[in-house]
């Protein structure tokens, strides 16, 4: 089940869980659309993989022992370990690749 954390890796942003505006890869790192566009060109900084918007868990249950309520997102606020630097090295160096080629 996703952790669906709370906030933007590079920078810390908040991303609550109904956020449209939160992406992540599939090592669920999360990123805002911004940074992700502007900043780290579709390259998860921490993995080299691609980024996908972050599915919504519904807040209401809808089937018994499902939803929000029951499944809460994760209040651990999590920062990429890399300086904006290193990151811009590692994305210059394989952005040119596209997701599935990395």
């Amino acid at each position: 089940m996703l952790e669906l954390r709370p906030n933007c890796e590079c920078c810390d942003r908040d991303l609550p869980p109904d956020s449209t505006e939160a992406m992540i890869c599939s090592y669920e790192c999360t990123f805002c659309v911004d940074c992700v566009e502007q900043v780290l060109h579709n390259v998860c900084p921490n993995c080299g993989g691609g980024l996908v918007a972050r599915p919504i868990r519904p807040q209401r249950c809808y089937r018994e022992e499902v939803g929000l309520v029951h499944h809460p997102a994760s209040g651990l606020r999590v920062h990429t370990p890399y300086s904006r630097e290193q990151i811009a090295a590692f994305v210059a160096a394989i952005s040119p690749l596209n997701p599935s080629e990395r």
